[in-house]
């Protein structure tokens, strides 16, 4: 008596590596240049490195804070594989979680 396997096409995608990194046209999509949110938001990282007055510490950090938000909102909205998009979620809930809680 033959053996029948059925693999659920979901779970398969879903532990698929070439599924969580891939784009719908099929190229590898980890990183795209440019990315402005980003940018910022390390630009804002190496100003933090600097001894900078209370007030403009305050800005920096604003700053920084809304422009990973941004950039987050747009993985999220339009990220070009699942891993971007699910990293974009978990960076929003994180950011989000830090501005409610302080």
């Amino acid at each position: 008596m033959p053996s029948s396997t059925t693999i659920d096409p979901i779970s398969a995608r879903l532990t698929s590596a070439s599924w969580w990194f891939r784009s719908s046209d099929g190229s590898l999509t980890l990183w795209e240049v440019p990315n402005p949110a980003l940018s910022v938001w390390l630009v804002t990282v190496v100003l933090g490195w600097f001894e900078l007055s209370a007030a403009h510490t305050a800005a920096v950090d604003g700053v920084r804070h809304g422009a990973l938000l941004v950039w987050s909102l747009d993985e999220v909205v339009r990220g070009a594989s699942p891993f971007r998009r699910t990293l974009g979620a978990v960076i929003l809930a994180a950011q989000l979680a830090m501005l409610v809680l302080g």
